[in-house]
């Protein structure tokens, strides 16, 4: 969320109309696999922003990246440090390559997960 709020803060949303949804938004329960989530959000054309998961397990979001990603997939991005986000320093960097990304997406489809900053 405090990424959200520096890019409604810094007036982003004027020039690049993004939408911040949660789970229970879209309808998707809180529980839900991240496999779920990925194939979600690839059939809705949405990007997930995600916080550094787990790579084990059948439904892992590693593991669903290496089975069903494909060139014109939408890539995952990744907060490498959630923890840092209080720090307005790490998160300008991470909202300036979010809309680095968010800007020239297709150049971004197929490389599955991204790390930011």
């Amino acid at each position: 969320m405090l990424l959200w709020r520096s890019l409604v803060a810094e007036g982003w949303l004027e020039l690049c109309p993004l939408q911040w949804l949660t789970f229970s938004q879209v309808g998707l329960p809180a529980d839900s696999s991240d496999r779920t989530v990925w194939r979600f959000v690839q059939a809705q054309g949405m990007i997930l922003l995600t916080a550094n998961r787990s790579m084990t397990g059948e439904d892992s979001l590693e593991q669903t990246l290496r089975e069903e990603n494909t060139l014109t997939s939408l890539p995952v991005l990744t907060v490498g440090d959630v923890e840092r986000m209080i720090e307005k320093h790490y998160r300008d960097r991470c909202l300036k390559r979010l809309l680095d990304i968010v800007l020239d997406l297709d150049n971004y489809r197929g490389t599955k997960r991204i790390f930011i900053p």
